[in-house]
């Protein structure tokens, strides 16, 4: 019985895709804006960077509160100023933030009052149809508490005091905001809806081309030029009878290379976003420059996204054929590099000639299909059997079923399940990827027995 009910919890969260919600933080220049950015970023507790390679460009943070998982970006000041040229610029970015996020975090400043700027900010925050959370900033005593009430003025909610200087006010702050989640996650309805995939990349590494090639037309910009893509560009086509959208994203740089608060901030921020939205990534890398740093980077933030992905090593025409020394060394490469996925799916391609194109969405198809694979629990047992008496354990696996698909999730039940290593829970599932092939996609196991969980 207590198997069958750790099933069905199981069953019930990954049989269903729930988006991470976007919180933006909002407000005119000086209210502390980056300052509630980086108190709350600094409190996070549940993200660990413990992966080989797994080191996220952090354009945003992630935060738990209260197991409510969400991430917060900040945004410039706005300034309504039009003959400031920069102070549109900055509109533009808040926009954009706006338009991607769930819920706002409106910040005033309860030192200075409800001010004009405020009253704007609020009208276009309003116009948006976002909830909007509004928090009073630098309310440093009980004595100024009461200064909060002047921002029911605002008619955008009732105003939170918190004072970021002080660590007062802010769980009431996310208490708040995390109210205004949606606690019910929605099914996907596979039969019906295209499959989205995100082409993702360092900048000039040739993924317009590549949207290009695939769709049989000029559909996206191509320019030699770095980061001429500044959108991401959802693209509607058919393929072999099945319904598919490309969003061609912005080059993403490291984070050091990017600046705060401009427009490529954003652009990336928005390819992030189609990442996580997405049904399967295809991580394009330039042949000519070999494997980088970045090309790891955003490997891994797609297989800690537990999404399917295929890597597209791009300009394959300027090296020598698949049977030359280049191609061994690179195969050689991808191994070393992307240790931590061992299933990766490469596919060595020339968007400029069209070398091999067509097999970016024969490999698509094939790592969505193994994305959603299933096994049965008899199958299942017996693989795990012979895996234990090929290496035994002092722990005893009881019994095995898969509890959930995209990416395909396995719970295993037993006893001292507690202590085994992250290397014996490698080898059950190298040795499952041997025995089933699920290339492309990252699998999920589980461990559960009395004295806790442990993934």
């Amino acid at each position: 019985m207590l198997h069958h009910c750790l099933f069905i919890t199981l069953q019930l969260c990954y049989h269903y895709d729930v988006k991470t919600p976007l919180v933006a933080i909002v407000g005119r220049p000086n209210v502390g804006k980056s300052s509630l950015f980086n108190m709350l970023a600094g409190a996070r507790v549940s993200i660990t960077d413990d992966e080989p390679g797994v080191t996220r460009d952090r354009i945003y943070t992630t935060i738990d509160w209260n197991g409510h998982a969400f991430d917060l970006v900040d945004t410039g000041g706005v300034d309504f100023d039009i003959s400031n040229v920069f102070a549109v610029h900055i509109r533009e970015q808040v926009d954009i933030a706006i338009d991607l996020c769930d819920v706002i975090i409106f910040l005033t400043d309860g030192e200075a009052g409800v001010l004009q700027n405020d009253i704007d900010i609020a009208n276009m925050l309003r116009k948006s149809k976002k909830p909007v959370v509004l928090a009073v900033n630098k309310l440093d005593n009980n004595a100024r508490e009461a200064q909060a009430n002047d921002f029911y003025d605002l008619k955008i909610g009732e105003p939170i005091g918190i004072s970021c200087t002080q660590k007062r006010g802010l769980g009431d702050l996310l208490d708040a905001v995390v109210g205004h989640f949606k606690t019910k996650a929605e099914p996907k309805e596979e039969a019906d809806m295209p499959v989205r995939i995100a082409i993702i990349g360092k900048p000039n590494a040739g993924k317009s081309s590549i949207v290009n090639k695939l769709l049989g037309e000029k559909r996206v910009m191509v320019s030699e030029v770095a980061g001429t893509t500044r959108d991401s560009i959802d693209t509607p086509f058919r393929y072999m009878n099945r319904d598919y959208i490309l969003t061609d994203t912005a080059g993403i740089r490291r984070k050091r290379s990017v600046e705060v608060q401009t427009v490529e901030h954003y652009s990336v921020l928005r390819a992030i976003n189609a990442i996580r939205t997405s049904d399967v990534s295809v991580v394009v890398i330039d042949a000519t420059e070999g494997i980088t740093e970045q090309d790891v980077r955003l490997a891994a933030f797609v297989h800690n996204e537990g999404k399917p992905s295929v890597i597209a090593v791009n300009k394959w025409d300027i090296v020598e054929g698949e049977k030359s020394r280049e191609f061994l060394t690179w195969q050689d490469n991808l191994k070393i590099d992307l240790a931590f996925m061992p299933y990766f799916k490469p596919v060595f391609t020339s968007a400029l000639t069209g070398q091999r194109v067509n097999e970016i969405m024969k490999a698509i198809d094939e790592v969505i299909e193994n994305h959603k694979k299933r096994i049965t629990t008899g199958k299942l047992n017996q693989m795990f059997l012979d895996f234990c008496t090929v290496n035994p354990t002092q722990a005893k696996i009881k019994y095995v079923t898969q509890v959930g698909i995209c990416p395909p999730t396995f719970a295993l039940f037993g006893n001292k399940l507690d202590r085994l290593p992250k290397s014996y829970t490698r080898y059950l599932e190298n040795s499952l990827r041997k025995e089933i092939d699920f290339t492309g996609t990252p699998v999920r196991i589980w461990l559960r027995d009395k004295q806790g969980d442990k993934e």
